[in-house]
């Protein structure tokens, strides 16, 4: 197991260091924005500045239009042909959800920008309730520790950080929270931040090769996944070697969550088919072929 660990890490160094010598960037990072219906939530003006700042010229931005009806494609448009080297625009006719709209838009920009290894992509709330900032910092965490293979936020109120959440929804969140980490058998503090960021693995293609059947919830069912890919007798570290979580320096609780109260009552629906589907004695979900991805 750690000769494998060694091989796929010295072939990820090597082209780190090729691309140094060639003078151009080791890797990028790749974030994904699902949106939809965001006329009056989407910040704009940040994420132009960020595009325009020379400093993240290796980070790019996909904005999934999720089927919008209120002129949210216009929009995003306009933004990336603002700045077309850095903002692209990924549309989606039909709403398929937030689940789908970020599984297509990873999907994507693996395949359009030819990703690898060396690589990272994300996805991203698009009202900026993690902010921009906090970017790099995922990437250089998965820099620093090749063995990562993804970067979670962690909304944690702790002193010295500014993490602003609606009472109500923080409790809500750490029953949520407790009830998932008891279904993936996982001791994972925060589930659902909308700030997450991956290293392009063959196990992150896998993970992302069929739709999500959970919803909203589909971070719960993506990390399952990624436990089943990783249980023995596979040769590759165990899920919780693998995931960090990243405690936000700062986290807003934007107004104008598109999740109703029955939406989060059949969470606990979602959270029991997750169970059953993957970590269950009988989980069904097999992970595809190498040669089908």
């Amino acid at each position: 197991m750690r000769g494998v660990g060694m091989v796929r890490w010295a072939v990820v160094l090597g082209m780190l260091l090729a691309a140094a010598v060639e003078g151009v960037a080791a890797g990028s990072t790749h974030v994904v924005v699902p949106c939809y219906n965001e006329v009056e939530r989407l910040p704009r003006a940040e994420f132009l500045a960020y595009a325009s700042d020379p400093a993240n010229a290796n980070v790019f931005f996909t904005f999934v239009n999720d089927g919008s009806k209120d002129g949210t494609l216009g929009v995003l448009k306009i933004l990336a042909a603002a700045h077309p080297k850095n903002l692209f625009v990924l549309d989606l006719a039909k709403n398929g959800g937030k689940a789908e709209a970020v599984r297509q838009g990873i999907n994507h920009v693996m395949t359009a920008h030819s990703l690898s290894e060396a690589d990272y992509v994300a996805f991203w709330d698009a009202d900026l309730a993690t902010p921009l900032g906090t970017i790099k910092p995922f990437a250089a965490k998965l820099d620093e520790q090749p063995r990562l293979e993804m970067v979670f936020g962690a909304r944690v109120a702790l002193l010295g950080r500014d993490i602003q959440r609606d009472p109500s929804r923080h409790y809500l969140g750490r029953i949520f929270a407790t009830l998932a980490s008891l279904v993936l058998d996982l001791a994972i503090y925060d589930t659902q931040c909308g700030a997450k960021m991956f290293r392009v693995t063959p196990d992150l293609r896998a993970a992302l090769s069929a739709p999500f059947t959970s919803g909203w919830i589909f971070d719960v069912e993506l990390i399952a996944r990624f436990k089943t890919l990783k249980a023995p007798p596979r040769e590759t570290p165990r899920c919780e070697a693998v995931i960090y979580e990243f405690p936000l320096e700062q986290w807003y609780d934007v107004a104008g969550s598109k999740l109703s109260f029955s939406s989060k009552l059949q969470a606990l629906y979602g959270l029991a088919s997750i169970w059953w589907e993957y970590c269950s004695p009988v989980a069904a979900w097999t992970p595809p072929a190498r040669s089908e991805l």
